[in-house]
């Protein structure tokens, strides 16, 4: 049996503008990297290897709360070390608390000879989320775990489904400012008009057919939410012109990456993802706000190990 293991676990982006809590795909880049070995004593050590000073508590940390439900699974008195380098911030929007849950869970099912599904290993990593956000969603968890697009039919009993889908380039940009989670999801409406559910609903369809048929054209159509982003956007300084300039440049579509700050946009090859990555650029440098921009791709697998 091997005693320890390196993963790659990648950033994710959740709700993919009309799929609110349903949909979610990982990206190439960026993701942490995380060491897990088997110890003698039982329980989880945790051990940061970054500047982000986030709680090494495991019942208090996502990778860890997520080990935690791992072990109570097993009913063995079995112990961990985790090492953890974060390359996505947290914050970010692009799914670092599940990068850190998925990528726990995946390393220490290596270890213990794969005997857990994958289905299991989202359930396990939702309580990471729950410690995150206070609710357990997996449209973060499931792409991170499953790689490439994946739809949450249903979270309660969880039924994933993964998707096919072309070639796609993304672009994000990470205003550097804070939208907490909960914050987020307290501000949305608790009540949707039934003409804006039935316009959400051809959009979340017309997406999938889209990702389906490797029809781009209708993906970029289907990218259109009426329900969350008019609300959240207004967290986000630079949102509808980023959004404009990224559209001009030739962009499919994109909105709010998760709960936000991120905004992210899908792009049919490289070089558009580039121009729209300059777009982006001449939006937030005139308004002074600090930012990253990441350009890579939809990967098609999740937490990988390394070689």
């Amino acid at each position: 049996m091997t005693d320890s293991v390196t993963v790659y676990s990648p950033a994710t982006v959740a709700n993919v503008v009309c799929g609110f809590d349903v949909l979610g795909f990982a990206l190439a880049a960026p993701f942490d990297t995380m060491h897990l070995r088997r110890t003698p004593e039982p329980g989880v050590v945790i051990l940061n290897e970054d500047d982000y000073d986030l709680p090494t508590e495991p019942a208090h940390n996502v990778a860890g709360a997520a080990l935690l439900a791992l072990l109570r699974a097993t009913g063995e008195p079995l112990g961990f070390e985790m090492r953890i380098k974060k390359g996505i911030k947290p914050g970010s929007g692009i799914g670092s608390s599940a990068a850190s849950a998925a990528g726990a869970v995946v390393a220490a099912n290596r270890l213990l000879n794969d005997r857990f599904s994958p289905e299991e290993l989202v359930q396990f990593a939702m309580f990471g989320e729950e410690v995150a956000s206070g609710a357990r969603h997996a449209d973060n968890i499931a792409p991170a775990i499953y790689g490439g697009f994946t739809l949450i039919r249903s979270a309660d009993p969880l039924d994933i489904v993964p998707l096919q889908a072309p070639p796609l380039h993304v672009t994000v940009v990470h205003p550097q400012i804070e939208v907490r989670t909960a914050d987020a999801r307290r501000i949305l409406r608790q009540q949707v008009p039934l003409k804006d559910a039935i316009r959400q609903w051809g959009n979340v369809a017309g997406l999938v057919a889209g990702l389906l048929q490797s029809d781009y054209d209708l993906i970029g159509r289907s990218l259109e939410d009426v329900i969350v982003e008019p609300v959240r956007s207004i967290l986000i300084p630079g949102f509808a012109a980023v959004k404009a300039a990224s559209l001009a440049a030739g962009a499919l579509g994109g909105g709010i990456s998760g709960s936000g700050p991120s905004v992210f946009m899908l792009s049919r090859d490289e070089a558009t993802a580039q121009a729209v990555a300059q777009a982006m650029r001449g939006v937030y440098q005139p308004l002074g706000v600090d930012f990253h921009i990441h350009v890579t791709s939809l990967s098609p697998v999740g937490v990988r190990f390394a070689v």
